[in-house]
């Protein structure tokens, strides 16, 4: 039968374990969320320069013509409303428009793409009658990417994963290292002072400042 000092020295190994090995796998993400979490509160501080750009251009017929048969069907909200696959690769290799395969809105009128994205945003659209095409990005920074990074704004499920597993993984530094001051306490008398301070200092800001 295990001695207290054996259940101690098991259970202080295990916390070690899992409080190192999440502080590491949320290391470099933590700095840049720490980061991003001052840019985001003092945005209206920092001074954006965004970047236009503009291309236009005209469909072929051909290929204008095959977007018109579509038109019927993708209007009525089917189930894929991106732009057909030929479509995609005359704008990647003509204009060097990536549209990421993006749902359209289809009308009779005109064929309008939009195109956000972390730090910016675009947009496309096709012109039925002319064939008239128009394209404008536009791009606010590296400080509006990170941002956007931080808000998981316009990222895609990859990025949206990845906050998950970093949300948890701070979960488990976090929680690891609450045990751990607890079973150090005893030797370190402002353990919960300033345990309690970290509490007690947002409620307080809450009740008082924020209305």
């Amino acid at each position: 039968m295990s001695t207290p000092q054996q259940q101690r020295a098991f259970w202080l190994r295990h916390l070690h374990n899992w409080h190192w090995i999440s502080s590491a796998i949320c290391l470099i993400a933590m700095i840049l969320f720490a980061i991003t979490g001052f840019t985001l509160n003092h945005a209206g501080d920092i001074e954006a320069h965004p970047i236009f750009s503009k291309k236009t251009g005209i469909i072929p017929p051909a290929l204008l013509a095959k977007l018109a048969q579509e038109i019927p069907q993708r209007s009525k909200k089917s189930k894929d409303q991106s732009l057909p696959q030929e479509m995609q690769t005359w704008l990647e290799q003509n204009l060097k428009i990536d549209v990421q395969a993006k749902a359209a809105e289809w009308s009779p009128e005109e064929i309008y793409v939009a195109l956000p994205r972390p730090g910016g945003d675009a947009w496309l659209r096709i012109d039925m009658d002319s064939g008239a095409l128009e394209y404008e990005k536009t791009e606010r920074g590296l400080v509006a990417y990170l941002n956007d990074l931080h808000k998981g704004r316009n990222t895609g499920k990859a990025w949206s994963w990845f906050i998950d597993i970093f949300a948890l993984a701070c979960l488990i530094f976090c929680v690891t290292g609450l045990f751990l001051l607890k079973m150090h306490a005893n030797n370190r008398v402002l353990t919960w002072p300033l345990v309690t301070l970290g509490l007690v200092a947002p409620v307080l800001l809450v009740i008082l400042f924020i209305h």
